[in-house]
């Protein structure tokens, strides 16, 4: 056989694989679309159920909940933000599962005993943060916002004017501003939920350890921190917030990674392959009838 033929038969498995990719991510791309139609065509009750912590916080300082278009194509773009965020949201769990049928042929039943589980809490933990974001944060955070108007008649006139009434500064949102706001804290929040679900698939593999997520812990925290800074707005209570249940949820990696490590152990125990480090002998402690035999080989070799 000429090394050309070994070049075509080496490379045919891989245009497989590629041809199976391009019909996975075109299967997922026509989901995405198709939640994105279905989306645009109820854009607008959508919005509006976006924008009830807004209407609750104004409710409860006596306004009226208005936002306007700042300009003429502004409440397009809205339904087509709208229409990206619910159409992703919406064509997730096809999507996980075009991803699912790409890569579980390659997986052994233990890999994919181990796989699954992750590629289903990903979205559960998105989903969650998600709803922290839009039912506790965002309120919270729009509460602290709107503290700075000024009323008419809770202020004073403007010095050196004569006959000027009290100044008021109230709040006019534009929808686009708050909807580019709001759908930050929600993707932020549901992201950062993934942090116990990617730390402990990284400990699954043996890429990361129980022992050195707590060595750098101290290192960690000034991630969080400035993590926090960079994905909320720059409102101390926001951050605040952020930082806790990060570190939060970086706590609870740290025990779920243990455990992983606990089992691993247990399993390994229970077939005879974990050796602890006192047990372990060198050729100069072990009596001349248990030095190994040269000419015997390993089996897993």
């Amino acid at each position: 056989m000429s090394q050309s033929d070994d070049i075509e038969e080496s490379s045919a498995p891989l245009i497989e694989h590629l041809t199976e990719l391009r019909t996975r991510l075109i299967h997922s791309v026509l989901y995405f679309l198709g939640g994105m139609i279905i989306c645009f065509t109820v854009a607008q009750p959508i919005f509006n159920f976006l924008t009830a912590p807004l209407c609750s916080v104004l409710a409860d300082r006596g306004q009226d909940c208005d936002l306007i278009f700042i300009s003429p194509q502004e409440g397009f773009f809205v339904a087509i933000k709208v229409s990206l965020l619910g159409g992703f949201m919406l064509a997730f769990p096809f999507i996980a599962n075009q991803m699912w049928r790409f890569v579980a042929p390659g997986l052994y039943r233990s890999e994919k005993g181990a796989f699954l589980p992750f590629l289903i809490a990903s979205p559960f933990m998105f989903f969650l943060g998600a709803s922290f974001a839009f039912f506790v944060v965002t309120p919270l955070a729009y509460d602290f916002f709107l503290g700075f108007q000024q009323f008419a008649g809770e202020s004073e006139a403007v010095d050196g004017v004569q006959n000027a009434a009290p100044l008021s500064v109230v709040f006019q949102g534009s929808a686009q501003e708050y909807l580019n706001l709001t759908v930050k804290f929600i993707v932020a929040f549901g992201l950062c939920f993934q942090l116990p679900v990617l730390l402990t698939l990284m400990g699954k593999a043996g890429l990361v350890g129980a022992v050195g997520l707590r060595a750098v812990r101290k290192y960690a925290v000034v991630g969080i921190l400035v993590l926090a800074a960079l994905v909320t707005p720059p409102d101390v209570i926001t951050q605040g917030i952020l930082f806790v249940v990060v570190y939060g949820l970086y706590e609870i990696s740290i025990q779920l990674v243990a455990r992983v490590e606990r089992k691993r152990e247990a399993k390994l125990r229970a077939e005879g392959l974990w050796f602890d480090d006192e047990d372990e002998m060198t050729g100069d402690d072990m009596h001349p009838e248990e030095m190994p035999d040269p000419d015997d080989k390993d089996p897993a070799q």
